[in-house]
């Protein structure tokens, strides 16, 4: 009998090694797309405050967000597009950060009479990578992972404990 390994064995161990640089690649991807995403909705929250006046102005003649006065349209946003690209970035409360992003990239979207396809294409890959970070989370390489996650487990395990 032959006891040299079958095409098949080879072909699993070459994926498992793929499948492995994969998982050890992750939280590398994971943190460019965090600095790619922070980067692009904070520099457009410094925008709207270095011309707080254009913002206003925008709000009111060209972004019509739905239920809000364009006033509060504008703090929201904008307050959006600032503290939330930090979280991101930062990996702290990384999932409701990548949330809350979505919902400024979505209003940001529908709020526009029109908007150009390359424009539009550069919201779905936002939205695409926001998506990804608070679906598979933001990886080993932030705050929660490395801070959060361990102190909610203690508290969880002191919670069970008592019960």
């Amino acid at each position: 009998m032959n006891s040299s390994p079958s095409l098949l064995q080879r072909g699993l161990a070459l994926w498992q090694r793929v499948t492995h640089a994969l998982d050890l690649a992750q939280p590398a991807a994971a943190l460019a797309a965090r600095v790619y995403l922070a980067q692009a909705f904070f520099l457009a929250g410094l925008t709207k405050v270095r011309d707080w006046d254009t913002t206003i102005l925008l709000f009111t003649e060209e972004y019509h967000v739905p239920l809000l006065p364009p006033e509060v349209a504008a703090i929201a946003g904008t307050t959006g597009e600032l503290v939330l690209p930090v979280l991101l970035l930062l990996g702290l409360a990384g999932r409701f950060a990548a949330l809350g992003l979505s919902v400024v990239n979505v209003v940001a979207v529908i709020s526009l009479a029109e908007i150009a396809p390359a424009a539009l294409q550069q919201h779905i890959t936002w939205g695409v990578l926001l998506a990804a970070l608070a679906i598979h989370g933001l990886g080993k390489w932030s705050l929660d992972c490395a801070w959060l996650h361990p102190r909610l487990d203690r508290a969880r395990a002191r919670g069970m404990a008592l019960n």
